[in-house]
């Protein structure tokens, strides 16, 4: 008895269309899933070397920055020779000078005055002083004053004296005067620069009318 099965021509027509059709939607998820990894690793190495979100943890920054608001870090400001200036809202590590151990260890404060400066709290109209000259400080928390607490300091090399822009609401440099380093911390440790806000929607801007 003759059992081979005879497909007509179009049936095998059909078939060998419903197999190509397998094979490209096989390509085509195997394309999708290439890029969908080569999206993922350009990310993570944006997040790295170039640009990291980052979410702002209290109110030590108000109104320049609330806790919730995301911020987006600039990796490469001080990178090539370029360094922190005066004003600057900066995102560092934290380990060794504000917090001795792990967790919870990244920070973002106003950059008040860097290496070599003398930094002084307070004059006779209670503004605090960089190398004798008063701070005109327009992003201070309306109604907190320049500090409470009376600090003079001269600022190693390679070292920041950073504050709160909440300064009633923020531990910072001042808080860790007699820890290792004297309240500075160093440049080596900053992650990078704050250069906008990117959430919530309403409260995106740029910082650089914030940067002193």
């Amino acid at each position: 008895m003759d059992t081979e099965v005879h497909l007509p021509e179009r049936d095998r027509a059909d078939a060998a269309q419903r197999r190509d059709e397998r094979s490209r939607f096989g390509v085509r998820t195997q394309r999708y899933a290439l890029l969908v990894v080569a999206a993922a690793a350009v990310v993570a190495l944006v997040n790295v070397f170039v640009a990291q979100p980052f979410e702002i943890p209290s109110g030590s920054m108000e109104n320049t920055l609330r806790a919730g608001d995301r911020v987006l870090v600039n990796k490469l400001a001080y990178r090539f020779g370029r360094m922190p200036a005066r004003g600057d809202v900066v995102v560092f590590d934290g380990r060794g000078s504000f917090v001795q151990g792990s967790g919870g260890t990244d920070f973002v404060k106003r950059v008040v005055g860097v290496g070599g400066d003398r930094v002084t709290c307070c004059d006779d109209r209670d503004r605090i002083t960089v190398n004798g000259r008063p701070l005109d400080e327009t992003y201070l928390y309306p109604g907190d004053t320049p500090s409470r607490v009376a600090f003079d300091i001269e600022v190693p090399k390679g070292r920041l004296w950073v504050m709160g822009d909440h300064r009633a609401d923020s531990r910072d440099s001042r808080d860790h005067l007699g820890d290792p380093g004297g309240g500075t911390v160093p440049v080596d440790e900053v992650i990078g620069r704050a250069e906008a806000t990117i959430w919530p929607l309403g409260r995106r801007r740029s910082l650089d009318g914030a940067h002193g």
